[in-house]
């Protein structure tokens, strides 16, 4: 590279710092719950980038909370132990095996995998389930799906906790329920129940797509609570977008301040969206 161009480069470096200053003060002490799609997870690159931005947004003042899914790597695990799993109403159908094998992969691998990343870019991370300190406590949300998850009560002040020892919590969707059974939880809806706990100023939802587009297919970039409903019913908003949405709406009835919907595949998706004007993704807002 030429000296020129890298002078540009460090220019331009500059001037996007110096743009941010107000967004770093406007988010200094935030509390900011990232929800981390299987899908958004990508490459051990993609992996490694998040990793970097999560402990960039600590070092600036931001607790954030990480909470994961993992539903590739489930499926794959399955796969190679021939469990047959069936899918009601886009929900998986988690029997005994089924729960156990999503709790080594949620608990196990994935977390874990998530935690070293973090771990290696300098931050200080922990791993966690639902079901640690009780934090989700759980009870089953249709019959018809086994051991499925609907988050009842909530323990996060030691989460508090963590952050005041600027500890990063990565947590697994894994739920405690009230006699001992282990319940597998949506990840999105785990992430909204966590994020209306903590009364979280930003809950992100990491996931392979823009965000919520229009009926002709351009991305909408800041919606109210409102006009999701009214998508909704329009089907504008459909598929596996709906349960996004949902939890979205959730989240901001409970207290979460705005959710967005973002793709975690784009480069620095989490720092676009929390220190840039124009964001990254679909802001909703409950006014």
């Amino acid at each position: 590279m030429k000296k020129q161009d890298m002078n540009r480069d460090w220019i331009a470096t500059a001037r996007t710092l110096s743009q941010a200053v107000p967004y770093l003060q406007r988010y200094d002490g935030a509390t900011v719950v990232i929800k981390l799609g299987g899908h958004a997870m990508g490459s051990q690159e993609a992996l490694e980038s998040f990793a970097r931005d999560i402990v960039l947004m600590q070092q600036v003042g931001v607790n954030p909370v990480i909470v994961h899914g993992g539903g590739p790597q489930i499926n794959d695990l399955l796969k190679r132990l021939d469990i047959k799993s069936d899918f009601v109403r886009g929900k998986r159908v988690t029997d005994a095996a089924t729960v156990e094998v999503v709790e080594m992969v949620l608990a196990g691998s994935v977390n874990k995998a998530i935690v070293q990343a973090i771990n290696g870019q300098g931050g200080r991370a922990i791993g966690l389930s639902g079901k640690d300190a009780n934090m989700i406590v759980c009870d089953q949300d249709d019959p018809e799906l086994g051991f499925v998850g609907r988050p009842a009560d909530l323990n996060v002040e030691f989460l508090r906790d963590l952050h005041k020892a600027e500890i990063i919590p990565v947590i697994a969707p894994i739920g405690a329920g009230r006699n001992g059974e282990t319940y597998n939880l949506n990840g999105d809806t785990a992430a909204g129940a966590i994020a209306a706990a903590l009364k979280a100023d930003r809950l992100l939802l990491l996931t392979d797509v823009a965000g919520v587009k229009d009926e002709n297919g351009d991305l909408l970039t800041a919606l109210t609570t409102a006009q999701i409903r009214e998508l909704i019913e329009k089907g504008v908003i459909a598929g596996g977008m709906i349960p996004k949405t949902e939890t979205a709406l959730t989240a901001l009835e409970g207290g979460v301040r705005a959710v967005v919907i973002l793709d975690g595949r784009a480069p620095n998706a989490c720092l676009l969206e929390l220190y840039t004007e124009h964001g990254a993704g679909s802001l909703i807002r409950a006014l």
